[in-house]
């Protein structure tokens, strides 16, 4: 029979392991605060117990304004309630009408963006729209790899700001946001009732399923609502067309015509050659001349018979690969293959579906956030070095010299 201190330690493991899932620290007697430092949960039966947002809030507002308000009691109206800052109400905040709270809704986007193209506009003016008026946050994942994202995420967002000018302060650059998930937690963390999730209407299914399986378990959500950028057509021409894997093979054809026909009019063409250099560059693609890799593997939709044959004959994505989600940003372990999808499993022990033309090999070699700043890129300094290393898989300078030395 087990003794009270096994259950008790039992318990106590088991909301810890759920707490260090969610980036939560111990208050010491039994709380658990979020990377703000605020009270979020509290230990019961062996589990986490988030406190009641909505309970909590009201509480908070209520202390406060008994400490402003005057003596004599105040007849609250209709009109004196706080109004929603955002134009549209999610529908469970309408039908609420007991505690008389505002919506707080987000409006998010996570994606690639590698490179921008014109496309991509028509992504963030649905999540404008979606958002009514209230808060709006772009997120640009940090992969980076020489096949299919060749920008680092420092330069990627540099260019998305000069493209879009009107989504400027929406487009964040934060090196935690690296998945979905990331989001989602930070938003709940944040204080965020509900949000919208904008996408592609390819990607719709995909983002449902995954960010509505762990409401309750990684963040606290009273409504997700995952919404349709509109439909694409990766036959079409002109914008329901254009994707990133067309302007990756403009370059590698070394097509600069159908490359600027991929970019918005924002960006002049001085800007637009230095987009189509440095995809060029990031991807080591030489002027004129075709690019080592296949099709295949720099932009997938464009050769799907080459993906479907070197998976079938299992020249890629073995099982115990760790592959990463393009789309969502996951990384996991290849558990399952299916006929054209794969099964993974995060280290967290998340599940999740991929497509197999939406995943690629997951970068390992080096653990820290995909791409450097500027100032430790310059060339001859240790840390243009060290970078150059990680990004070519080098371990010791000796190993570096002799890879890249010229052969007489």
């Amino acid at each position: 029979m087990k003794s009270f201190f096994q259950f008790l330690n039992e318990a106590q493991s088991q909301a810890s392991m759920q707490a260090n899932k969610l980036n939560l620290k111990s208050d010491g007697h039994g709380g658990w605060l979020d990377t703000r430092g605020k009270f979020v949960a509290t230990t019961e039966d062996g589990k986490l117990k988030f406190v009641d947002k909505k309970k909590k809030k009201a509480e908070d507002e209520t202390t406060a304004k008994r400490k402003a308000a005057p003596a004599k009691p105040e007849t609250k109206t209709k009109k004196d309630i706080p109004q929603e800052t955002g134009a549209e109400r999610a529908k469970a905040g309408e039908a609420d009408q007991t505690s008389g709270e505002p919506t707080e809704t987000l409006t998010t986007a996570f994606g690639r963006f590698n490179p921008p193209t014109v496309g991509h506009g028509k992504l963030l003016a649905a999540a404008k729209k979606a958002a009514g008026g209230a808060d709006l946050k772009i997120y640009p994942s940090r992969s980076q790899d020489p096949k299919k994202n060749p920008l680092d995420a420092d330069m990627k967002i540099s260019f998305m700001k000069k493209m879009f000018p009107d989504y400027s302060e929406n487009i964040v650059n934060d090196d935690e946001m690296r998945s979905i998930f990331n989001v989602l937690t930070t938003a709940s963390e944040q204080g965020y009732r509900n949000v919208n999730i904008v996408v592609g209407s390819d990607r719709q299914a995909e983002f449902e399923n995954l960010a509505q399986k762990y409401n309750g378990e990684l963040y606290d959500f009273d409504l997700i609502r995952v919404i349709s950028a509109g439909v694409r057509d990766a036959d079409a021409e002109g914008v329901e067309g254009m994707s990133a894997s067309k302007m990756r093979k403009a370059v590698v054809d070394d097509d600069f015509d159908s490359f600027r026909r991929g970019t918005p009019k924002e960006l002049d063409d001085g800007d637009t050659t230095a987009l189509f250099n440095a995809v060029r560059q990031g991807m080591g693609a030489k002027k004129k001349k075709k690019e080592v890799a296949e099709m295949w593997e720099i932009a997938p939709k464009c050769d799907p018979r080459g993906l479907r044959d070197q998976y079938v004959s299992e020249n890629i994505f073995k099982i115990g690969d760790i592959v990463e989600n393009l789309n969502t940003g996951l990384i996991g372990e290849i558990i399952r293959r299916g006929t054209n999808h794969l099964i993974c499993l995060t280290k967290e022990n998340y599940m999740f579906k991929s497509w197999i033309h939406d995943v690629m090999e997951a970068v390992v070699n080096y653990p820290g956030p995909s791409g450097v700043p500027g100032s430790q890129r310059e060339v001859g300094t240790d840390s243009h070095r060290e970078y150059t290393m990680r990004m070519t898989g080098t371990l010791g300078i000796k190993n570096l010299i002799n890879k890249y030395k010229k052969k007489k």
